[in-house]
């Protein structure tokens, strides 16, 4: 049997896989995708997308109480569920057609299967097919994304230690819940089933939630989450975790404190899906569980490639999109040639507040020699924030002193997921303190927040 050859074969067809995909298409060259389940990957099908669905369900909830101080009464609100799980599942559907529909747009081949890297050849490298036929390929982008951590003694059963997956379609609300880690997969579980009424205790093995972000605003957010009725409990470790028909019982270390609940949700991180790729024998290295790459995606073995989630964090979406268009450019010898600067890659947690950031945590610029200025606005000061009726939250940004650099951006408060690429785009066009300040922000929005932090950091705020 003659085995069909392609410029370029991606292996997994997330958010990285078919955007790189897509982009080879666009340059002309010929590219499979190998897609064992779903196309989209975990982001679009049981990620990023449809947990969106579910806060904005949330969020609607949050607001049906609040709509007595805006002079609207509202009757008795009840939630159901099925309904509310279906729809996220409809988003999630549509979009997955979405990207079917793109990738045979562009003329690119869809395999419904697993590979496996084989052999080398002559002109590239053999990947063969879980139905046992084979392709072949000039070069080869690995793109399986990634999987949940679990922790040592705890297994998730799908019923009362849950995964994301399962958090993310649950039959009905528990009374009680209790989250271990409190990244932002852990925070924005603990803020969605906190509005839909269910008793929330969130669990860090660190020493604060968010440990990613910048103190205050992981400060910011705790004292939010304890204000709604969450519990929250920091530097803990678990010493065992024991499911029975009743719940979750947690032993805390040391075995002095018991924790129950009616179900518990696993959010400790994730592992990159390296396993049964046929890299045994080849120069490709695995750290702690991801694939060793360049700043363009090549491993150690001419001609395999990786992206995204495989590859370690910031395990985000966009970054993957966009490590994907960086690979193939490279592979193809076209396009500027730059790899994705360090703190160029924006994050966004969904949670009630909001958090966004790029860049530089104030501790980080620190600890890395900066001498800096830090500007930061309250929304409790944006006239915009005021009127929504959520002014709670803050704009912080950090400067180096003697050249005006932004080093970081970081937001807590109303729709900073949509404000923060402001911030991203300022530091790729590497603008200062200068040109931020004199860049006109329209009245009223809540962007006017950015101007006024960048002016604090300089001492010229004007509404503070």
């Amino acid at each position: 049997m003659t085995t069909t050859h392609y410029d370029i074969a991606v292996i997994g067809g997330g958010p990285g896989g078919y955007v790189a995909a897509i982009r080879a298409a666009q340059l002309g060259l010929i590219a499979v995708v190998v897609e064992r389940e779903h196309l989209g990957g975990i982001c679009l099908n049981w990620g990023c997308i449809p947990t969106k669905a579910l806060l904005r369900a949330a969020e609607l909830r949050h607001s049906i109480d609040e709509m007595k101080s805006f002079g609207i009464t509202v009757g008795e609100v009840t939630v159901d569920v099925t309904a509310l799980v279906q729809r996220s599942r409809k988003v999630a559907s549509r979009l997955s057609s979405g990207v079917t529909h793109l990738l045979k747009k562009n003329k690119i081949s869809v395999i419904e299967a697993t590979a496996t890297i084989g052999k080398k050849l002559k002109n590239g490298r053999e990947v063969l097919l879980s139905d046992g036929t084979s392709i072949s390929a000039d070069h080869v982008i690995i793109a399986t994304g990634a999987r949940a951590r679990s922790l040592p003694g705890i297994v998730p059963d799908g019923t009362a230690i849950l995964t994301y997956r399962e958090a993310m379609v649950p039959q009905d609300m528990p009374k009680s819940l209790i989250i271990i880690g409190s990244g932002a997969i852990g925070a924005e579980f603990a803020s969605f089933y906190n509005d839909m009424g269910v008793e929330v205790t969130l669990i860090e093995a660190l020493d604060r939630i968010l440990p990613v972000e910048d103190e205050e605003v992981s400060a910011f957010v705790a004292k939010s989450f304890e204000k709604r009725g969450m519990k929250i409990m920091t530097k803990v470790k678990l010493q065992s975790v024991v499911a029975g028909p009743d719940g979750v019982t947690a032993t805390l270390a040391g075995g002095d404190e018991e924790l129950r609940a009616e179900r518990m949700i696993l959010a400790v991180g994730i592992t990159g899906n390296v396993e049964d790729l046929g890299l045994d024998g080849t120069a490709v290295k695995i750290d702690r569980g991801h694939i060793v790459t360049d700043g363009f995606g090549a491993t150690d073995e001419p001609r395999i490639y990786a992206i995204g989630d495989v590859t370690g964090p910031p395990w985000l979406a966009h970054k993957a999109s966009h490590e994907g268009i960086i690979c193939v450019e490279k592979i193809a010898g076209v396009g500027d040639g730059h790899a994705i600067a360090d703190g160029a890659v924006p994050g966004c947690t969904y949670c009630r507040p909001q958090v966004a950031s790029v860049g530089m945590t104030e501790a980080a610029a620190k600890k890395a020699g900066h001498t800096i200025k830090v500007g930061q606005f309250p929304f409790a000061g944006n006239g915009k924030a005021i009127a929504l009726g959520d002014d709670a939250g803050f704009v912080k940004t950090i400067f180096d002193a003697a050249t005006g650099e932004l080093l970081g951006a970081h937001m807590v408060g109303p729709e900073v997921t949509e404000l923060i690429q402001g911030f991203a785009i300022a530091r790729s066009l590497e603008a200062t303190e200068a040109e931020l300040m004199t860049t006109i922000f329209p009245h009223p929005t809540l962007s006017e927040a950015m101007h006024e932090t960048v002016l604090d950091a300089y001492d010229r705020a004007i509404h503070f």
